[in-house]
């Protein structure tokens, strides 16, 4: 069915065009994004000849100028700010760095049996390195599998982003010693243990006020603007596209 925005169509090839720049998935959900998106753009353009803006030479710039004109954003205050970072205080802590070494017993994601000998493997290290600790360097280098078994199974420091996130989501909320279970990663499991371990202390407010006050801006914008369009769309004739009900912008 032709999508058709007060009585402007759409074309099938300008869907499937779009549809190109969509990332959802499947082919009928990227298309049917594609025909929401540029019914919006179309309401938008139209709202914007009405207000007397050039939509012709850019009409990006249009559609920019006709938001700035008639979305309102409420002003985000120190009251507010402080209110979500009272609210959020665990979100903004000093980034988490940990020095560490660890033993893997490497095991392939798609082999169950492989998986549960690394496994019991990396346990008994762990239970034998609970026994004498100074023996770390040497099971790396007779059981590690990778290449930092050549340096005793060390490392470095390492923060978010630098490693695979399942093994940064545990490693990184470990304290200093010998981690009690095994870490299982895609690569295998691992015994770890966390040499030092630094950051974490809460960001004072002043620190944080500026990316806060972003943010709400940032959200409250957004709001304001879905509240705009979801006006636009209820006051439109469009045929052959459906709006969800949503709390998120309509326009890429």
């Amino acid at each position: 069915m032709p999508v058709v925005v007060n009585r402007k169509l759409i074309t099938d090839a300008e869907i499937n065009e779009e549809s190109a720049r969509v990332e959802v998935e499947g082919i009928i959900e990227r298309q049917d994004e594609a025909a929401r998106q540029l019914a919006v753009r179309e309401l938008l353009r139209q709202r914007a000849v009405e207000q007397g803006l050039d939509t012709e030479s850019d009409l990006d710039a249009a559609i920019e100028a006709l938001l700035d004109r008639e979305v309102t954003i409420p002003e985000t205050d120190d009251t507010a700010c402080r209110r979500y970072y009272e609210a959020n205080a665990d979100r903004f802590c000093a980034p988490v760095t940990v020095e560490l070494r660890h033993i893997l017993l490497k095991a392939a994601p798609d082999d169950p049996d492989e998986r549960a000998e690394a496994e019991k493997n990396a346990e008994a290290l762990i239970e034998e390195l609970r026994t004498d600790g100074t023996r770390f360097a040497r099971l790396a280098a007779e059981w590690s599998a990778c290449p930092s078994s050549s340096e005793g199974g060390h490392l470095g420091r390492i923060g978010r982003g630098q490693t695979v996130p399942e093994f940064e989501n545990v490693v990184l909320r470990l304290e200093p010693g010998l981690a009690e279970r095994a870490v299982e990663t895609r690569y295998g499991f691992h015994a770890v243990e966390i040499l030092d371990r630094e950051g974490g202390d809460a960001l004072p407010y002043e620190a944080v006020y500026q990316m806060i006050a972003d943010y709400l801006r940032e959200r409250s914008w957004r709001r304001a603007v879905h509240q705009y369009i979801q006006i636009l769309i209820d006051d439109a004739d469009i045929r052959g596209v459906n709006f969800p009900q949503s709390d998120s912008p309509l326009i890429q």
